[in-house]
């Protein structure tokens, strides 16, 4: 007999977290969980009950399935379903996996399993700590002992969940089995996807994910709606995840600039003579009031999808923007009578020209100064259009390849269009100015649409069977495919047919990509000082540097 082994692969390992931060947010969920079943269980049992008399009416037996699954820690436990088989032997000799049409199911069972009102009454185990509401999905233990080691101990470091991602996306599972080849078919497709769809999960996993995988459960069993594709990426970082993250978390903080500032101006004027009574309470009012009309102003303009920590210097004057918007809009709310803070309408603008300056450097800190003067630098330096390049990967290696395309005479011939990249959390987000557009799996249709001709493989830290699919992916496009650092060596052989007075080994280029990153960005800032004579010596040196390195190799 062969032993199938199952394999599980996702592009990064596992991000690692402060211990006090995952205590916490295994304690949130565990409330959560704790207090959603409970109140199911509650406000569900009319609806158990009917449930119940339709299957002892449908066929005999009972009217809950026990079955063995396998739990946190390799723990065996009894999985609680609502019954949807007949209750003969025969029902339970068979497969471990139902396909459509299986004659095990009853009429009404089937209809339980389209539904997914079967699963219900695992509630029970969730309330009891055998489960959670949102996990790796238990499997019987046979199946289990098909996985990869490494495999089965990540996704039995949790507690299985009632649904997860793999659910969501195989939710017609069971359509997709043929009755003369399941286990074939459930082994060789559909169980690997699974298990890298559970590796993801627990990637990214924290009670915000939980909440959306929930949202999308609910979504997918919607009569109407259960057609209907879900993107992988927002299971995994969906409306919910993204409200806190870019929406509620910079409100909170843009509420105590805003707080601060009120402060700041209110003293000093108080300092400087003038009356002033406004109070705490309305102080809150008036800081409350700001910050919100900041982030709706921000959500209009996008910004709240922009990554700050990697977000260009010109984002400043869209913050600018907003933050004039929404003072206007708050002026005018204060001249109506909308608010009444008793806060003059001079000094109302003076702590917003504040608040914009807090609302500006909390997002890019000591990034603020350099900020302008790139900004100053892009006005006066235009830009031509060139291939379209796309870059997979919107990693410090994927910066690094949009860093040297945007770099003289380079930005002639090539223009990055954009990144993909598999993690959820970055798409649609800005990188660098520029917009990480989807995941690897819409590669081709990307290429197609944006006339991309020139493809970048970015990414350093990867499985190789994963490197192999995106690779795979990428050569069946029309685009011609470069993988970094091989990308290096295109890019000085344009340089040199340009006869720009720069070259490189290119053993060099491919080991030790950080060091060229600094080493350019310091001739290419003598350059832009016209200081080209230290430029070229610098060069020169770096050039006998690498040759000895290299064991006698030969400069370019």
């Amino acid at each position: 007999m062969t032993e199938t082994v199952i394999r599980g692969s996702v592009l990064y390992s596992h991000t690692s977290r402060h211990p006090i931060w995952t205590w916490m947010d295994n304690f949130l969920r565990r409330c959560m969980d704790i207090f959603l079943s409970l109140m199911g269980l509650i406000f569900l049992s009319p609806f158990f009950l009917f449930i119940a008399f339709l299957i002892k009416k449908d066929s005999p037996g009972p009217v809950f399935y026990r079955g063995p699954r396998v739990g946190k820690n390799g723990k065996i436990f009894r999985i609680l379903k609502f019954r949807t088989m007949y209750e003969d032997p025969q029902s339970y000799a068979g497969l471990p996996v139902t396909a459509r049409g299986d004659r095990r199911v009853t009429p009404f069972g089937r209809w339980l399993r389209d539904t997914k009102i079967n699963e219900l009454p695992q509630l029970w185990n969730v309330l009891v700590g055998d489960m959670s509401l949102v996990g790796p999905r238990p499997e019987d233990p046979e199946l289990v002992k098909s996985w990869d080691p490494e495999v089965r101990e990540q996704l039995l470091s949790v507690r299985p969940g009632v649904t997860s991602p793999a659910s969501v996306l195989y939710r017609d599972e069971e359509s997709l089995l043929q009755s003369g080849s399941v286990l074939e078919i459930y082994f060789q497709d559909i169980l690997p996807s699974k298990l890298r769809l559970d590796q993801l999960y627990l990637r990214y996993r924290t009670v915000f994910t939980d909440l959306d995988v929930i949202f999308w459960t609910l979504v997918a069993l919607l009569p109407r709606l259960r057609a209907v594709k879900i993107p992988t990426h927002l299971l995994y970082w969906g409306p919910i995840s993204r409200l806190f993250s870019r929406v509620l978390n910079w409100s909170a903080i843009d509420f105590l600039v805003s707080l601060v500032s009120i402060w700041v101006v209110g003293v000093g004027w108080r300092l400087l003579g003038g009356p002033l009574n406004l109070g705490w309470g309305n102080a809150l009012i008036l800081s409350f009031a700001m910050a919100f009309c900041f982030t709706l102003v921000n959500s209009l303009f996008g910004l709240t999808q922009v990554s700050w920590s990697k977000a260009p210097p010109s984002a400043v004057f869209e913050l600018l923007a907003s933050a004039g918007i929404s003072l206007v809009i708050l002026a005018s709310l204060s001249m109506i009578g909308g608010i009444n803070t008793n806060f003059p309408l001079g000094l109302l603008f003076v702590s917003g020209g504040l608040a914009w300056s807090g609302f500006t450097a909390v997002r890019y800190r000591e990034r603020l100064i350099t900020g302008f003067a790139s900004r100053w630098m892009r006005l006066t330096k235009p830009r031509a259009l060139g291939e379209r390049v796309l870059i997979v990967g919107a990693g410090e290696l994927g910066e690094m390849a949009k860093w040297f395309f945007e770099r003289g005479e380079l930005q002639r011939a090539y223009q990055v269009v954009g990144f993909v990249d598999d993690d959820p959390r970055k798409v649609e987000m800005s990188v660098q100015g520029k917009k990480v557009l989807a995941t690897t799996e819409s590669i081709p249709e990307l290429v197609q649409r944006l006339d991309i001709g020139l493809i970048i493989f970015a990414i350093q830290q990867i499985l190789p069977e994963q490197r192999q699919r995106i690779l795979n992916i990428c050569r069946k496009t029309t685009a011609r495919l470069l993988i970094f650092p091989d990308l290096m060596s295109a890019v000085w052989d344009f340089i040199r047919r340009e006869n720009t007075p720069v070259g490189w080994t290119k053993k060099f280029v491919q080991t030790d990509m950080l060091s060229i990153h600094k080493k350019i960005t310091e001739i290419d800032s003598l350059l832009e000082r016209g200081n080209v004579a230290e430029a070229r010596s610098q060069l020169a040196q770096l050039q006998r540097n690498i040759a000895e390195e290299e064991h006698g190799t030969e400069p370019l």
